[in-house]
């Protein structure tokens, strides 16, 4: 049965595994360097909430939230999400969305923005959708693919 849980220390391996694989891609996140343990350690400590979900044991997936400014704007959230390419059309996306929207409300955040989904980013900006999501625009050209070339951008909001 899934499970998404606060992350421990000694899941740090197996989250590398899985946000390195993202990065390898280079069709979702913005990072473009791997983290190591020291590195991969300290990112994922910054964050307001990090979270895996584990089933029978097996990372499978996580996501980290945190504010998306400071200030003025540190009501707005951020998150980002890491499947394991071998666990993905099991639904583990959607479980670890709706909990960092939960979490959001608990810590007092008031939305929850992304900033750069890539536009081919198809199976993500349809499960955003489905929950609420509202597409803000398109920013053309706004991330650089692993193999050069520049894809849209779509930022999202939900009102939490």
């Amino acid at each position: 049965m899934l499970k998404i849980r606060k992350y421990k220390p000694e899941d740090i391996t197996a989250m590398l595994a899985i946000w390195n694989e993202v990065v390898e891609e280079g069709d979702a996140f913005p990072q473009e360097e791997p983290l190591d343990e020291k590195t991969g350690a300290k990112f994922f400590a910054e964050q307001t909430r990090t979270a895996v979900a584990e089933d029978e044991g097996k990372i499978l997936g996580l996501y980290i939230l945190h504010p998306n400014n400071v200030g003025r704007c540190s009501h707005i959230a951020n998150a980002s999400y890491a499947v394991a390419s071998s666990a993905r059309g099991k639904h583990i996306g959607e479980a670890i969305v709706f909990d960092s929207i939960r979490y959001a409300k608990t810590l007092g955040f008031h939305i929850l923005q992304f900033n750069a989904v890539v536009e081919s980013n198809i199976h993500a900006r349809h499960l955003y959708e489905r929950i609420g999501f509202k597409q803000l625009g398109t920013i053309p050209r706004g991330f650089r693919m692993k193999n050069g070339r520049y894809a849209n951008i779509c930022p999202y909001i939900y009102e939490l």
